[in-house]
């Protein structure tokens, strides 16, 4: 160390660091100095020891180190209908247990202690952010803020009245509220969440495409997760979903469509046209049978491919790291391509690509001077991942979520050496086991 060394928060030395942008480059022996909650710099780690000194040094002699993993699309507090309904296709699983549930059980509490139960499971995985769609979102965001993890909460939009509010008048009434109370958060940001085309009639979808535009909002939305739903929406419409959309103005780059396993050609250079955002759930629309999304295609089309995990309700984890390799293999057996969405493309996906389809792009999503130091380790010394000849494909194809060791948002270490620092974890699944003992007994009477 020089005598003109700078100071920083914290130096993180890895055996190679994946910052995701440029495309495809992984340095060796490389280093992160972090200040103030940002990433200062990038740098090879001879220099990084000699250019600064840090409060707190990190060395991780056998790791990869990759921005923080953003799940696009989940329902965190659904962590509490785990298996509960298995085995059963998405209409019958919606309406006769996942519906039924939620109208007994929703309320306040069950999202906190859910909320909890999946950041704790996230963050152990190696993921940063995550983009919710959920009731009680004002609860989430207190949650998220507890924990110290960064999270695009959902605005919620239905036609039908739940526990969180008796129609769409009220929804849009809280989700506005909630919005201004955190609009300038460094962790929590929000977006609108109409929960689907068949869910919410156009009135209440014009309205809210008026404030996402006014307020420049992401509107996150299931989209032709289903052939029932294309047939149900052309017999009710006289249209395909996605032209609904497009007919009441919400086909813009704010747009962030979740599942799309049914699209023609033209749909997706629509997509592509517009600018829109796609995530993609491999694993749950798999489980559910729902179809399989042409992610190939949209990713030669230009479209923003996004990750995401679902609901532990119809996956049944929140695990980034195994969704990067089920996206990886499904694509090459949709496309009939052994080249189709490669390791890094996939990396991409769930880094970048999901920080871009939530607006973050400029602050999280890869590892470059300025954003915000949302990291994730992932040991590769271990003898299932050696020997390693490309880091990013040893960690989509090989490594696995017991492989992330440490995790940082905004500079603050929340996973270290495979523990959770500032979650009580036997606490958090102690009132998981409650819920499910409570849920348990209410299926059966």
């Amino acid at each position: 160390m020089s005598g003109n060394a700078s100071n920083c928060d914290t130096l993180v030395h890895a055996r190679w660091v994946v910052p995701v942008e440029p495309a495809g480059t992984i340095l060796e022996h490389h280093s992160l100095a972090i200040a103030d909650g940002r990433i200062l710099a990038v740098l090879p780690t001879a220099r990084a020891r000699r250019e600064f000194r840090p409060a707190t040094e990190v060395p991780l002699p056998g790791h990869a180190l990759i921005p923080g993993l953003v799940n696009a699309h989940t329902h965190a507090a659904m962590s509490l209908m785990r298996g509960l309904a298995d085995d059963m296709p998405l209409g019958r699983w919606l309406q006769e247990h996942i519906w039924p549930a939620e109208s007994r059980w929703i309320g306040p509490e069950l999202i906190a202690d859910g909320t909890d139960l999946a950041i704790a499971e996230m963050l152990a995985g190696g993921t940063t952010c995550f983009n919710d769609m959920y009731f009680f979102p004002d609860v989430v965001a207190r949650r998220v803020e507890r924990a110290g993890i960064r999270a695009c909460v959902g605005l919620i939009m239905l036609d039908l009245p739940t526990a969180w509010g008796s129609g769409p008048d009220e929804y849009l009434a809280k989700g506005l509220a909630l919005q201004d109370e955190y609009k300038h958060h460094p962790l929590v940001t929000t977006a609108f969440a109409p929960h689907a085309p068949y869910t919410v009639s156009d009135g209440p979808l014009t309205r809210l495409r008026t404030y996402a535009d006014e307020l420049d909002r992401r509107v996150h939305i299931h989209l032709h997760e289903t052939a029932d739903e294309v047939r149900e929406s052309v017999a009710a419409h006289g249209m395909r979903p996605l032209d609904r959309l497009e007919r009441l103005g919400l086909l813009t780059p704010n747009l962030v469509a979740v599942h799309v396993t049914q699209l023609e050609d033209a749909e997706i250079e629509r997509l592509a046209a517009a600018g829109a955002h796609v995530v993609h759930c491999p694993e749950s629309n798999l489980k559910l049978a729902s179809g399989m999304c042409r992610a190939a295609d949209l990713d030669r089309a230009g479209v923003d491919l996004a990750l995401g995990t679902d609901g532990a309700a119809s996956n049944n984890d929140l695990d980034m790291i195994g969704e990067m390799r089920t996206a990886a293999l499904l694509a090459k057996a949709v496309a009939g391509d052994a080249a189709a969405l490669p390791a890094p493309r996939v990396l991409r996906m769930a880094t970048l690509g999901g920080a871009r389809a939530l607006g973050l792009e400029a602050e999280c999503g890869s590892l470059e001077p300025g954003k915000w130091a949302d990291l994730a380790a992932v040991r590769l010394d271990t003898p299932d991942c050696q020997p390693v000849y490309n880091a990013v494909s040893q960690i989509v194809y090989a490594a696995t979520r017991q492989h992330v060791t440490d995790v940082w948002v905004a500079g603050r270490q929340l996973y270290r050496d495979g523990s959770l620092i500032h979650m009580d974890v036997e606490e958090v699944a102690a009132r998981a086991r409650t819920w499910g003992e409570r849920i348990a007994r209410g299926e059966e009477s």
